[in-house]
């Protein structure tokens, strides 16, 4: 049978016997939690938690501005706890004392996170709009038309009317570049216009509709 002793009781009530099972001075409740934990007792992390989360979320609340960060915070402190749980010596502190040391170094990481990100978005909203990438569709359909058409006519005229259109040269340049007297670079370009303006006619075009691009004499 086991020995116990007898505490102080209330008058007219029977003395109630404490075994040393039940209350070991040498070995309180939060050291054989926190000696349960260094050793990996998955229970003990649960019964961390359930008693020491409060404070380590009011650590966390206290600093950080929201709740869903503080949230964040508390776990990343208790999973951090139990992956370095190898780490903690109970004789230079308490359990608690560890798990709000950790706690401290998680808040400051996101407030630091935080910064950053709020930086970045300043620098994303000083930058300039972005500029128009890609060609205006209208001008894809159009040189997809004229380049359908210019491949329908006789290389002379084809090679002069891709210069004046494609490369944006004038008569003048065209014949620069290619050694064709001028006036013969505006004959070719002169009838390729019409054919064009013919085949587009055809097809159902506006009389005189050409696509933007192609100028007249220049």
């Amino acid at each position: 049978m086991t020995a116990g002793v007898t505490v102080g009781h209330a008058p007219g009530k029977a003395a109630r016997p404490v075994t040393a099972a039940q209350h070991d001075p040498e070995h309180p409740p939060e050291q054989e939690l926190a000696a349960r934990f260094r050793d990996g007792d998955e229970t003990a992390l649960r019964e961390a938690y359930d008693r020491y989360g409060r404070a380590v979320f009011h650590l966390a609340t206290s600093t950080l501005p929201n709740r869903s960060d503080a949230e964040d915070v508390t776990q990343a402190t208790f999973v951090a706890a139990w992956l370095g749980r190898g780490t903690f010596d109970p004789d230079r502190g308490s359990l608690i004392g560890w798990l709000l040391g950790i706690g401290r170094r998680k808040v400051i990481d996101r407030l630091r996170v935080a910064a950053r990100e709020t930086r970045a978005v300043d620098t994303v909203r000083q930058l300039p709009e972005p500029a128009p990438t890609g060609p205006d569709p209208d001008e894809v359909l159009d040189r997809l038309v004229v380049a359908d058409e210019l491949a329908k006519l006789p290389d002379d005229q084809r090679r002069m009317l891709e210069l004046a259109f494609f490369d944006d040269l004038t008569h003048q340049q065209i014949a620069t570049v290619t050694g064709v007297p001028l006036g013969t670079v505006k004959s070719h370009i002169r009838r390729g216009m019409a054919s064009l303006k013919r085949r587009w006619e055809v097809d159902g075009a506006a009389p005189g509709a050409r696509p933007a691009g192609i100028s007249g004499a220049r």
